[in-house]
């Protein structure tokens, strides 16, 4: 059973960092583009960042370049988020999600599997 689990939110000020971590279990982790998603209250769903099965093309939602950063570590089977700079609007509930054979697309579609969610607060 493929499972995705995520770790890391909590609440920070602004300005603040943090580490989210998505550990999955259940597939060959190393042939899944993984992404991040986030989503607020009576929002859709937005990509924030992933990482392609082959580590090396990672892409990034405008407003977080240059203050996050996807990661993986394949002997972990775990990508991670890594946030700094961070302000209120980045406030919402984070996703992963797996993508086999993928490059990290930004479309939602593209996605088999799919976290939990973590949230994560930042105040101003």
């Amino acid at each position: 059973q493929v499972q995705l689990v995520e770790s890391g939110g909590g609440s920070v000020q602004s300005g603040g960092s943090l580490r989210l971590s998505c550990a999955a279990y259940g597939l060959t982790f190393s042939s899944y583009a993984i992404a991040w998603f986030r989503q607020c209250p009576g929002k859709e769903r937005e990509f924030v960042g992933s990482i392609a099965s082959s580590s090396v093309i990672t892409r990034y939602l405008e407003s977080v370049k240059g203050r996050f950063t996807v990661s993986r570590d394949n002997a972990k089977n775990t990508v991670y988020l890594d946030m700094s700079d961070l302000k209120p609007e980045d406030t919402a509930v984070y996703y992963c999600a797996a993508d086999e054979y993928g490059t990290g697309s930004s479309g939602r579609h593209w996605y088999e599997y799919w976290g939990q969610g973590t949230q994560v607060t930042v105040s101003a």
